[in-house]
């Protein structure tokens, strides 16, 4: 009988992990078609956070945020992976007063060298791809499970938090913003505790012992997957709107 209720708690776990709306998105490689008229130029200048949120704790201060603070890095690297590397062409505009200080010793040397080669013009960007993480919301879903017997038991709870993430277009002749796109995932985090109370010595000696563990999916990831999708999203979009096309496999119409 303790078997059986003791592997009945671990019910709910398994059906949290096996939540469609849980399940970590991921983008394949390959998977996006070609672009008909080669890689898009882009600018990111910043991707931050806007969230506001700092980590909970119910005894010290925390001072960390609750997401990443360096979205820009995941953003250019969710876009160099786009399409297998086929999509974009990022240029550097994070570190752009590094990149135009370097240029300028560059040029320097090589005036004071009488080096006739002068530097290439930057590569500009048709558009800027701009966005922040805009939401951290937690407490989504929480709930669990436990049951005792003979004063053995198991306990497991869970707690779902949501991330969403936008990112916009804009065209740098005009400003205007071409297409915009949220996306969201969610993070969870799974606690499972067992507990034991019993007496020794005819009842005179009480012993308690408690166990547990706690599992919580990495918020980065979540942005990441958050992220991947966007730019998933953005082209798709982008087609759907006329800002550029797909390249035609062979044997298609």
């Amino acid at each position: 009988l303790m078997c059986i209720i003791l592997s009945a708690c671990g019910g709910p776990m398994n059906v949290v992990r096996k939540d469609p709306e849980i399940v970590p998105a991921k983008i394949e490689k390959n998977k996006l078609p070609e672009p008909k008229n080669g890689k898009v130029v882009v600018a990111i200048y910043n991707f931050g956070d806007k969230t506001g949120q700092r980590k909970d704790s119910n005894t010290i201060a925390k001072f960390s945020t609750a997401v990443t603070q360096g979205g820009e890095t995941i953003l250019i690297k969710s876009l160099e992976e786009a399409g297998d590397g086929k999509w974009f062409r990022i240029v550097e505009r994070v570190g752009l007063d590094n990149l135009l200080k370097e240029r300028q010793l560059i040029r320097s040397a090589r005036e004071e060298a009488n080096d006739k080669h002068g530097l290439g013009p930057i590569l500009y960007a048709g558009m800027i791809i701009e966005g922040a993480i805009v939401s951290y919301d937690t407490n989504q879903k929480t709930g669990g499970f436990g049951v005792s017997y003979l004063q053995i038991g198991k306990q497991t709870s869970y707690q779902e938090d949501i991330v969403t993430v936008s990112l916009r277009a804009v065209n740098v002749q005009t400003g205007e913003v071409m297409l915009t796109v949220n996306t969201q995932k969610t993070v969870l985090s799974v606690a499972t505790s067992m507990s034991t109370f019993t007496f020794f010595s005819k009842g005179t000696k009480p012993f308690e012992n408690e166990i547990g563990i706690t599992t919580t999916e990495p918020t980065i990831f979540a942005v990441k997957a958050a992220v991947e999708l966007a730019v998933e999203e953005m082209v798709y979009e982008g087609k759907r709107k006329g800002l550029w096309e797909f390249k035609k496999e062979e044997g298609q119409k």
